[in-house]
């Protein structure tokens, strides 16, 4: 699975995955692995290098010092995220709140990511370039029709505000950047395999990630950040 596509089509580029050790992270990996015009593919995880830490800012830095070695990338992914945090799962109900999972949850979903954002997209080339987030559509305020999962939803949320924030920032330097937050789908991995026991038609890493990156390639340089999901349909903020 090549990334061919107008931002990519013809030239070599350098890819930077965030969450590496991760089901979808890994998918990633092995898909610009795969791809010819990929000369350079930086793993980040905290698995295979102990010293960075989604949840402690200095490591964040250390790290993007030393990831700047092999950039400039045109494309930087960050695959990070958690939906239990210490084998606690979303809240239900305004009953189960408690300010040190919320704390935990907004701190990996939110709090880390934007750390990623402002070490790492310094990293990106100018000229067309990406810079995409896993989201999660319960992130999305408009789609919210059921409820529940209140510091999930509240963090990704966050996250989106984030994005499109960042976005609009670092565009002001460079107007060929695309800011995307990824909607992956419901996808078999260890980290969702407690929420979808009742899902039906569960996409593999392989098969979320050949959609993200179809998405990727087809858009256009725009204003602000997009928000879509895997097969590259908008979803509303």
């Amino acid at each position: 699975m090549a990334l061919t596509s107008p931002l990519f089509a013809t030239s070599q580029y350098k890819a930077l995955v965030v969450g590496a050790s991760g089901a979808i992270g890994g998918a990633f990996v092995e898909a610009f692995d795969a791809d010819p015009l990929c000369t350079h593919v930086e793993l980040i995880s905290r698995s295979s290098q102990s010293d960075f830490d989604l949840t402690n800012h200095e490591s964040i830095c250390a790290q993007a010092v030393l990831s700047s070695a092999n950039g400039p990338y045109q494309i930087i992914i960050d695959a990070t995220g958690a939906i239990a945090i210490h084998g606690v799962g979303p809240e239900k109900a305004l009953s189960s709140l408690h300010p040190d999972h919320l704390m935990q949850t907004f701190l990996i979903n939110t709090i880390g990511p934007a750390m990623v954002l402002r070490y790492f997209s310094p990293l990106l080339g100018k000229g067309a370039s990406v810079y995409a987030k896993l989201s999660a559509r319960v992130g999305s305020i408009t789609d919210n029709k059921k409820g529940g999962w209140y510091g999930y939803r509240s963090a990704k949320a966050a996250l989106n505000m984030v994005l499109q924030t960042g976005a609009i920032e670092l565009q002001r330097k460079n107007p060929d950047l695309r800011v995307v937050a990824l909607q992956p789908g419901t996808v078999k991995s260890q980290l969702s395999q407690p929420f979808t026991h009742s899902a039906m038609d569960l996409l593999t890493p392989q098969q979320s990630v050949t959609g993200m990156l179809d998405a990727l390639r087809a858009l256009a340089p725009k204003s602000g950040a997009y928000f879509l999901d895997y097969r590259g349909v908008d979803i509303p903020w």
